[in-house]
């Protein structure tokens, strides 16, 4: 039986005895680590074995940033998503910046928790107000100047329609919605926020407010 590995990176070890008694009750995940730093969770689990996510405390004593904690996990094949009391935006902004998958708040039941590991062991985008807020305020977030019909063919696209029905909604040919999305990765990589993958296109069009925050 395959199952999701997961670990949490929090130097509180009240967090974390919840978190790991929390995930004990899905058969399908496995808490590998719950550990205060990056440093340790990385010495800890064999370079071998894969790390499929993480949740990782914006704020660690050990005076790490947020954007070298996500390089550095991203870097061993780990999805990471943000792990936060949510009472900072910069951190967040710093985060999305990174590649976070999403935000989730430590104040979330633990039924948002337990929802957002299954969404994310599906490769979705974990969005939240909080995290829609944080980069709708960034000064440091490049307009990748999209035409009307870039937004259009993006919204439908990002949203999970394949390209014929993007097609068939816009009433353009499918070569030309595959040559718009190319258009659009192209324009958000030149601003320096690529979208390489779908749940790149995604967060983008959320962060640009071409898609909704999920839940809002």
């Amino acid at each position: 039986m395959y199952r999701f590995r997961v670990a949490l990176i929090d130097d509180h070890e009240i967090v974390a005895r919840g978190f790991a008694g929390l995930f004990a009750t899905l058969p399908a995940v496995h808490v590998i680590a719950t550990v205060p730093t990056v440093d340790e969770l990385l010495a800890a689990i064999d370079p071998a074995h894969r790390i499929d996510l993480v949740f990782l405390d914006l704020r660690l004593a050990d005076n790490s940033t947020v954007t070298q904690n996500v390089e550095r996990l991203r870097q061993r094949g780990a999805a990471v998503l943000a792990f936060t009391g949510g009472d900072d935006a910069n951190l967040m902004r710093a985060a999305a910046r990174a590649g976070v998958l999403g935000v989730v708040r430590k104040s979330e039941p633990a039924s948002v928790l337990l929802d957002a590991v299954t969404r994310a062991a599906a490769g979705e985008t974990i969005a939240s107000t909080e995290w829609a807020a944080a980069l709708d305020s960034d000064p440091d977030l490049a307009d990748a100047a999209l035409s009307p019909r870039e937004r259009e063919v993006l919204s439908l696209y990002a949203a999970g329609a394949k390209a014929p029905l993007v097609a068939s909604r816009t009433g353009i040919s499918e070569a030309t919605v595959i040559d718009y999305i190319r258009r659009v990765r192209s324009k958000y990589e030149r601003v320096g926020r690529p979208a390489s993958t779908k749940i790149d296109l995604y967060k983008r069009a959320i962060e640009d407010g071409i898609l909704p925050v999920p839940g809002t």
